[in-house]
């Protein structure tokens, strides 16, 4: 095997030579090597890995890929709720004239069900009775020290 460089970007990159031979004329490849092949091969010859295939190397990947262990399904479930919910707040401020800017850009959150009616809201705000599970909120629950 040859381990040597060639120059890319007219000149400028010196950078180590895929070491991959053709079967066919024996010449060597002529692109350059990826930083990260420990075989020293380009992209076209096996220079990046396919990933684990084992069911326990695919689950060290998994447990690599949390972020600081708080980026669960279970949190971001809650989290696009949470954005739905807030959606359809806005919504309802809209209808009934509490907010005169412009609504939020982009894509609504999973679960979102839009509100275009006072009547919207009124549902909106039964079920969210019915959810909290309380069934009634009085003057003294508010206020209990």
């Amino acid at each position: 095997m040859c381990f040597s460089s060639i120059r890319t970007a007219g000149g400028r990159i010196v950078c180590l030579r895929c070491t991959a031979l053709s079967s066919r004329t024996g010449l060597q490849c002529g692109r350059p090597a990826l930083k990260s092949s420990r075989t020293q091969k380009c992209q076209f010859h096996g220079g990046r890995g396919s990933g684990p295939k084992t069911v326990e190397g695919r689950a060290k990947i998994a447990q690599a890929h949390l972020i600081h262990g708080n980026d669960t399904k279970v949190a971001r479930a809650e989290r696009s709720a949470a954005s739905a919910r807030l959606a359809q707040l806005e919504d309802a401020m809209h209808i009934l004239q509490m907010a005169q800017g412009p609504r939020t850009r982009g894509r609504k959150a999973a679960g979102y069900v839009s509100v275009r009616s006072v009547e919207d809201v009124k549902r909106m705000m039964v079920e969210d009775v019915l959810s909290s599970g309380s069934g009634s909120v009085t003057a003294d629950s508010n206020h209990s020290a």
